[in-house]
């Protein structure tokens, strides 16, 4: 009887074994497939956004034409850092990424009508720019949030982004 249950046991245990072994081998293999797809949509991305020149894109949305005066309308840098502080700052810091991109340089990087299109158009802008595709892999499938803000509204958060590239 004890010769039974040790030959028992030793069975069970080299089940467990050779299981156990199987899913990480599998888990393993799952990892594996996923990265190379992410890195696909990286590639990918990265080499659609090189043939676009990023301030000659002006995105996808309402905005296809933005003045911009030399001088800075203070009133509207006021109003733009209040709105970002309210409805941005928790995904997107100006000196360093967070959930999304660093805002820092952007009006140097981004053309101005590609900025209010991503504010006023997130969805369309990820599902057809080239670049805010990109970002979206970079922030880690991250979705940029609708915050259904008035092209004034937008056109003042650009204003203070202006200002705080002006200012580093």
């Amino acid at each position: 009887m004890k010769l039974t249950f040790k030959i028992f046991s030793v069975f069970l245990l080299l089940l467990v074994i050779a299981c156990g072994e199987k899913e990480e081998k599998e888990s393993i293999k799952l990892s594996e497939g996923q990265s190379s797809v992410k890195k696909e949509v990286v590639e990918k991305a990265a080499t659609t956004t090189a043939e676009v020149d990023n301030m000659q894109n002006k995105g996808i949305g309402p905005i296809s034409q933005v003045v911009l005066n030399d001088e800075l309308d203070q009133a509207m840098v006021t109003r733009g850092e209040e709105l970002f502080k309210n409805m941005c700052s928790a995904c997107h810091k100006m000196d360093k990424k967070f959930v999304g991109p660093s805002l820092a340089g952007v009006t140097e990087r981004r053309a101005p009508e590609w900025i209010m299109n991503m504010i006023l158009n997130p969805q369309t802008m990820i599902q057809q720019d080239p670049i805010a595709k990109k970002l979206l892999v970079e922030s880690n499938m991250a979705v940029m949030a609708n915050q259904n803000l008035s092209e004034e509204e937008t056109r003042a958060i650009l204003e203070y982004f202006r200002h705080y590239d002006l200012q580093n």
